[in-house]
């Protein structure tokens, strides 16, 4: 255990407080803030998604269906990104590799969450028969504003913070405890009392304001310039890796250092430069809606409103019927009443 840094107190206004605790238990139920908060944050963007989704041309309940591929598979690929860049937390000297299946203890890197979400929602889109740039066009609002609603569970956890400050909205960080045992325990922990163990840059409230600020840039962009083939997506990857970079060099926790540098700052460089590049290079509006449509799926609404094309009108004896009670004015209908005359006269010849 490491000693105490002295708390610097703020000559201006009171710090920010760390809640006391991240986790609650109802009977033997733990109730965790950062799934909650994770949770919060994917319904946010599939609400958000579908919204712009039907607004562009698209059938209602699209983004909830891909959603359904898109969600695990981005989990998945966040915490794999997660374990890999962090290896030696879950697979160095005196460490349980199964903690490595812990997600409720925060660790997920939002480019696997990306990469592997967007494998999955491109089995989704292939699936209902719709452009993925397109799909990724009307979510990426809704995905930065999922980060920063995310943020928030790293402020339940204390991570994701800083170097020691004394500006005024420093973050106060709690030592915590097991009530039950008395030992330290940062997660699942309970501070004991409100003297912060020490006062540091709330880098955590940094990232969420920036996704904010980055969440309305692209809403106005797309409003403005109506951009379409995945432009809109690149512009939020080009906003939140310009702010992740800075971010990512204030913290203080740990992490993987190539050449002495954080590597989710080479991560930020590189999927930055792609994003610029790709916001360059591709050009043109959205997308026709009558793409957006894609394949009709049993529960859409317009499946069961699609009229069926009229059949061709059948002759019926009746008809024949209705025939010899025409009025004489028409020539063609005396012609053809003269020749059935004919034929009837003459059963014969019409059996031959």
């Amino acid at each position: 255990m490491s000693a105490p840094v002295t708390a610097m107190a703020s000559p201006f206004l009171a710090n920010i407080p760390s809640p006391p605790q991240g986790v609650w238990f109802i009977g033997p139920i733990p109730l965790r803030a950062y799934a909650l908060c994770i949770i919060a944050g994917i319904i946010a963007a599939v609400w958000i998604g579908s919204r712009r989704w039907v607004a562009r041309g698209g059938r209602e309940g699209t983004v909830i269906d891909i959603a359904v591929f898109a969600v695990p598979f981005g989990l998945v690929g966040g915490r794999l990104y997660h374990v890999a860049t962090d290896w030696y937390k879950y697979f160095g000297p005196d460490r349980n590799p199964l903690d490595a299946l812990k997600v409720w203890e925060g660790g997920l890197g939002i480019w696997g969450a990306v990469a592997l979400g967007a494998v999955g929602a491109w089995i989704g889109c292939r699936r209902r028969g719709v452009p993925l740039a397109a799909f990724a066009d009307a979510v990426a609002p809704g995905i930065i504003l999922a980060q920063a609603i995310g943020r928030l569970g790293n402020w339940f956890n204390q991570e994701l913070y800083g170097a020691p400050t004394d500006l005024p909205w420093g973050l106060e960080i709690y030592r915590r405890f097991d009530p039950a045992t008395g030992l330290a325990d940062p997660i699942t922990g309970v501070a004991m009392d409100s003297v912060p163990d020490k006062i540091v840059h709330p880098t955590f409230l940094y990232e969420l304001l920036w996704n904010l600020g980055v969440f309305l840039l692209i809403i106005w962009a797309d409003r403005k310039f109506r951009m379409g083939h995945g432009r809109v997506f690149a512009l939020y990857v080009a906003g939140y890796t310009a702010g992740r970079v800075w971010i990512e060099m204030m913290r203080t926790d740990d992490a993987t250092h190539i050449l002495g540098i954080r590597i989710n700052v080479f991560t930020s460089l590189i999927v930055f430069a792609g994003a610029i590049l790709f916001l360059l290079y591709v050009r043109g509006k959205r997308e026709d809606p009558e793409l957006l449509r894609g394949k009709p799926m049993p529960g859409d609404d317009d499946t069961a409103a699609t009229p069926e094309p009229a059949e061709e009108p059948k002759a019926t004896t009746d008809d024949a019927e209705e025939g010899k009670d025409e009025p004489k004015g028409s020539d063609d209908s005396g012609d053809e009443r003269a020749e059935a005359r004919s034929a009837d006269g003459n059963g014969k010849d019409a059996k031959d």
